[in-house]
């Protein structure tokens, strides 16, 4: 069943939207995509979840779903409330986890949180939040003033979809990347194609977590986690993250590392997608989650 299903929700008044793989019988995967992408970014992995029921979001602001309230926040916790209520209405008592990068970041605070909702955490090329340095006010400020500034912001229009294609892969994405992230992504209007993305997700968080909390985050997560890294992904470009790894390996008594050959969306490369598959599905199978 490679063709997913557009689904719909309106949690807390807020409309939400996502795709689905998978017979209704399978093992229950919720999917968060990463930031500014949608539940799009799982076309090439989703159906490689064979017996898997996958169902992955538009996360809000992104893809199809609503953008939130003039006067709500994009703080990555700000999703939790939603997330549950939409595992609640697919009436899923608990569920693997698979995210993507920010995706990840907001999959870890739930395992965290409601640790018996999560069955596994699939984490890929992330993990937690970065820990921050930062002073508290200097947060505080730098997110007043970023939300002020993106609210007035109008939402990027691209003469055509080639033009946000060769944009992102300016920004590092390779061209198959691009392309797939393209058709969720944007809008076709009479002024050209439009962003669906809600400005203010470029705007800083309101607080981000010390190493301390973050390490509260990582012991409190119960579930196995399996935590796959890009050769080409984050752990090149911020090399602080091998320092959660190693925090990561000393902290949760049930978490295993992989590196698969790849960039940051290795997920939307298709031979990185069969190997992320193969272990996604032997870790399931070991832990007999399946």
């Amino acid at each position: 069943m490679t063709n997913p299903r557009e689904r719909y929700w309106v949690i807390d008044d807020l409309p939400l939207t996502g795709l689905a793989w998978g017979p209704d019988y399978g093992t229950p995967v919720l999917a968060l995509h990463g930031w500014m992408d949608h539940a799009g970014s799982f076309q090439i992995l989703a159906p490689l979840l064979h017996g898997c029921h996958v169902m992955a979001l538009d996360l809000s602001g992104q893809g199809h779903s609503g953008h939130r309230a003039a006067h709500a926040t994009y703080n990555i916790w700000d999703d939790l409330p939603q997330i549950v209520g939409v595992l609640d209405q697919l009436g899923w008592q608990d569920c693997v986890l698979l995210g993507h990068s920010r995706g990840a970041n907001i999959s870890a605070l739930l395992a965290a949180a409601l640790p018996e909702r999560a069955r596994a955490f699939v984490a890929l090329d992330s993990l937690v939040p970065e820990p921050t340095k930062d002073s508290v006010v200097a947060t505080l400020r730098a997110f007043f003033q970023q939300t002020r500034s993106q609210a007035e912001r109008p939402a990027r229009i691209f003469k055509d979809r080639d033009a946000y294609i060769t944009r992102r892969v300016k920004q590092g994405n390779s061209v198959g990347t691009a392309e797939a992230l393209a058709g969720r992504a944007l809008e076709e209007t009479p002024e050209g194609f439009r962003m669906r993305g809600d400005p203010r997700l470029f705007a800083s968080s309101a607080i981000k977590l010390t190493q301390s909390q973050v390490d509260d985050v990582l012991q409190a997560i119960r579930c196995p986690i399996l935590n796959i890294w890009a050769t080409k992904g984050i752990l090149q470009s911020r090399p602080k993250f091998a320092g959660l790894v190693r925090r990561a390996e000393n902290l949760v008594s049930n978490y295993e590392k992989l590196q698969l050959a790849g960039d940051h969306h290795l997920h939307l490369e298709a031979n990185a997608a069969r190997q992320i598959a193969k272990a996604v599905l032997a870790c399931l199978e070991r832990h007999g989650l399946r």
